[in-house]
């Protein structure tokens, strides 16, 4: 059953963002679906620079910035066969992200959470939350402990064919079934 024809993977280029892109693509060979990265230039956050900046030279700089995160999505979505658009955008990440989502037909967003909480989640904030508050289209947040390198080692692939038969015997088991799982509830 194809459940998905159309996947966005938003990507900001941070540790732990080629995590991301590499289960979103997975996802989309499995539903036979296309792949769209998105890289949101959050300009807003640079208003406040000096009118002497170079404008010309900072502009570069985040496209370069958006072109390399947007490169992860292309290998990955390479690696699994899928075909895959690229877009960079411009504005408040969460609202744009909804927006390109809804209003691009898509049947699904992928992203990356810090998994955050606390004084921390407070002063922060979330991107992944605000989608997830805000958005029409399904969300499945991919969790990225601790960034890069170390993300891997948390990773655990499972064969097809090891899928559990019957639903977990106690409800200790469907929990830690369930923190195991991306979640769309904006749980972090």
């Amino acid at each position: 059953m194809v459940l998905y024809d159309r996947i966005i993977v938003p990507i900001d280029g941070s540790a732990g963002s080629e995590r991301v892109a590499v289960h979103a693509a997975a996802l989309a060979a499995v539903h036979d679906a296309e792949l769209h990265g998105v890289y949101v230039v959050n300009a807003g956050s640079f208003a406040g620079l000096p009118m002497e900046s170079s404008w010309e030279g900072l502009d570069d700089m985040l496209r370069a910035d958006a072109e390399s995160a947007l490169d992860q999505v292309e290998r990955a979505a390479e690696s699994q066969g899928v075909p895959v658009e690229t877009h960079v955008l411009e504005g408040t990440p969460s609202r744009e992200i909804v927006e390109f989502a809804e209003r691009g037909g898509c049947d699904l967003i992928v992203m990356g959470t810090h998994g955050r909480g606390g004084i921390d989640r407070l002063l922060l904030g979330s991107v992944a939350e605000k989608v997830v508050r805000a958005s029409k289209v399904p969300v499945l947040t991919v969790r990225i402990e601790g960034g890069g390198d170390d993300a891997d080692e948390f990773a655990v692939e499972v064969p097809e064919d090891a899928a559990p038969e019957s639903p977990a015997d106690s409800p200790a088991e469907a929990d830690a079934a369930a923190d195991s799982t991306a979640t769309a509830d904006g749980g972090e």
